[in-house]
């Protein structure tokens, strides 16, 4: 058996999704014998990652930009994760795209996403991720509200996705999530 590694999960959420993606990438990586610390990069400014092994970010995407906890982690310590195992994930409307088969949103979303934050950043992950996250209405202002029900309510039925109450869809793929963590544990231990 392998000691533990030590690992971090710092995220951004706007309507809780990442939050509980990164609990369950945690459970999982624990499930495998790692030491994992999970951090809201809003409730907890991360001052030294020089402890862990693995660091995994995870960001929600609303209008297709990074929340800027999330990101402003990757910036503040971009030189020290050239030395860490690295991974990457989002929560997204991704999963509508993937039901309906859109390859050409799916491809522009990982652009702007992932691609562009690695270039941005000069980052090396080991592994990248892209969830489904939650749409939750009653979060957004009026106007928000109005764009996402216009842009996203009728892809949201079309696809098979309901309501779990009033104004909120859950897109999480939890065996997708659960794969992704299993295969991350593997590649970090490489």
């Amino acid at each position: 058996m392998n000691r533990s590694l030590r690992g971090l999960i710092v995220y951004g959420t706007s309507f809780g999704a990442t939050k509980g993606t990164s609990e369950e990438i945690a459970r999982i990586l624990r499930e495998e014998h790692f030491d994992i610390k999970i951090v809201d990069a809003q409730e907890e400014k991360i001052r030294d990652i020089s402890e862990y092994k693995l660091i995994i970010v995870g960001s929600g995407l609303a209008h297709c930009k990074w929340n800027s906890y999330a990101e402003d982690f990757l910036k503040r310590f971009r030189k020290e994760l050239e030395h860490k195992k690295l991974a990457l994930f989002v929560s997204s409307v991704i999963t509508i795209a993937e039901r309906e088969g859109n390859t050409e949103e799916i491809a522009k979303t990982r652009k702007i996403a992932i691609e562009d934050k690695i270039s941005k950043y000069n980052l090396k992950p080991i592994m990248t991720g892209m969830f489904g996250g939650i749409l939750d209405y009653n979060m957004m202002g009026l106007l928000a509200r109005k764009g996402m029900e216009i842009a996203f309510k009728s892809r949201l039925q079309k696809s098979g996705f309901k309501e779990v109450q009033p104004g909120v869809y859950d897109l999480h793929n939890w065996d997708e999530i659960r794969s992704w963590a299993g295969e991350l544990a593997k590649k970090a231990r490489e």
